[in-house]
């Protein structure tokens, strides 16, 4: 072997070395050290709504626990929308989200309450809110 061939791995194997070496000298967790006392995170409610704060009526229930699976229920009554629009909704939230679909008497339920409860909010004359996008 030639002499420079030699020096390259007598050099890689220094540096090989120097590396364990410095690893080794690395603090190492120790069983023996105290255990520090573990963070108390707060309890998680996962809503701070109460189906008893909407109104009463056919279908609270059953809308309130339905809808709050996926999100808050204020999104809902912040909507008003007719029945064909609460409809069309359930079927974007089926589709887009991939949220159980609702059929027969459970959605006819679910509708009867949305429908009856966040319908279109009628306008209050000229102070009342207006749509930028409405014909005028």
């Amino acid at each position: 072997m030639k002499k420079s061939h030699l020096m390259r791995l007598r050099y890689a194997s220094f540096a090989v070395g120097l590396a364990l070496a410095a690893i080794a000298a690395l603090p190492v967790a120790s069983s023996a050290q105290p255990a520090t006392q573990p963070v108390t995170q707060p309890t998680f409610t996962p809503r701070d709504e109460d189906v008893k704060n909407f109104p009463e009526g056919a279908g609270r229930d059953e809308t309130f626990y339905f809808c709050t699976a996926c999100h808050a229920f204020k999104i809902v009554t912040q909507q008003g929308m007719t029945r064909d629009q609460w409809n069309e909704s359930l079927n974007w939230m089926t589709e887009r989200h991939k949220m159980p679909e609702l059929k027969g008497k459970d959605r006819d339920v679910i509708l009867a309450y949305l429908a009856t409860h966040y319908a279109p909010k009628a306008q209050t004359g000229s102070r009342g809110w207006q749509n930028p996008f409405a014909p005028q």
